[in-house]
């Protein structure tokens, strides 16, 4: 009888095929060797963006927003409504220079579903040229 034989030459050889997937998997995900590539340069955290609250009440949303920073921050509103009828809204943006406050409204027809601020630097304008 050559029956468990059979078996277990079977057995071994799937149990063969199913490490040699597994170190293929391994292989696959491993990164790939790198030769003098040069470490990331650590950037330093640039100061930057309004601290802002955001208030829901019912169907309205107003967004506090203060900025501690030596530079401007374009600010902006959205509100995402929870029908799908409601009209979502975006305000307009607003520049929160250094120290300065700015409070920012939106509202929907009916519950609001969320509600977020972003953030974008303003540009400096170019220094004038000096006269002759």
């Amino acid at each position: 009888m050559r029956v468990p034989h059979r078996r277990a030459a079977a057995l071994a050889s799937a149990a063969a095929l199913l490490a040699g997937l597994a170190v293929a998997a391994e292989v696959r995900a491993a990164p790939a060797p790198t030769e003098d590539v040069p470490a990331p340069v650590a950037q330093e955290a640039e100061d930057f963006g309004a601290s802002c609250r955001t208030v829901v009440e019912g169907s309205r949303v107003t967004a506090h927003c203060q900025n501690p920073y030596p530079t401007t921050d374009r600010v902006r509103l959205h509100v995402e409504c929870e029908r799908w009828w409601d009209v979502d809204t975006d305000s307009a943006p607003v520049d929160v220079g250094p120290t300065a406050y700015a409070r920012l409204t939106g509202r929907c027809w009916k519950e609001v579903r969320s509600a977020w601020l972003t953030h974008q630097p303003v540009e400096r304008p170019p220094s004038p040229a000096p006269g002759p």
